[in-house]
C-alpha cells in the first residue's frame, strides 16, 4: 500500500494517539512489562531479517559461483520472465492484483533494507 506523506501523517498519529490512550490506562509495572515484551520481539524480529537476509546473500552466491555467461544470464532470465507468465495466467484478477501489490512490498522492503 502506497500512502502519501499526509496519510502517514494521520495514521502515525492515530498510532500516537492510541499508544497515550492505552499507557493512560496501564499500571507502571505493566507499562515495564509491555516495554520488555516489545523490545524482545524487535530483537525477534531483526534476528529474522538477519537470518533472512544471510539466506538471500547464500542463495546469490550459488549463482555468482557458477561464473554464468551473459548469454546463461539471460536465457536464466527469459526462463524466470516466462515463469511468472504462466503463473500470472492462472491467477484471476484480484489474485493477480494481490499478486502485484506483494511484489511491490517485497521491492519496496529490499530497498529499505539495503545497506548504506
Amino acid at each position: 500500500m502506497n500512502l502519501n506523506s499526509e496519510q502517514k501523517a494521520k495514521m502515525k498519529e492515530i498510532h500516537t494517539n492510541t499508544r497515550a490512550q492505552i499507557d493512560a490506562i496501564l499500571t507502571p509495572e505493566q507499562k515495564n512489562q509491555l516495554k520488555t515484551a516489545m523490545e524482545k520481539r524487535k530483537a525477534e524480529r531483526q534476528q529474522r531479517q538477519r537470518q533472512h537476509q544471510e539466506r538471500r546473500e547464500k542463495k546469490g552466491n550459488i549463482f555468482q559461483s557458477l561464473n554464468l555467461t551473459d548469454k546463461q544470464k539471460d536465457q536464466i532470465k527469459q526462463i524466470h520472465d516466462s515463469e511468472r507468465q504462466k503463473m500470472q495466467a492462472i491467477l484471476t484478477p484480484q489474485q493477480q492484483e494481490q499478486m502485484k501489490k506483494f511484489r511491490e512490498n517485497m521491492r519496496s522492503r529490499r530497498e529499505q533494507n539495503k545497506p548504506q
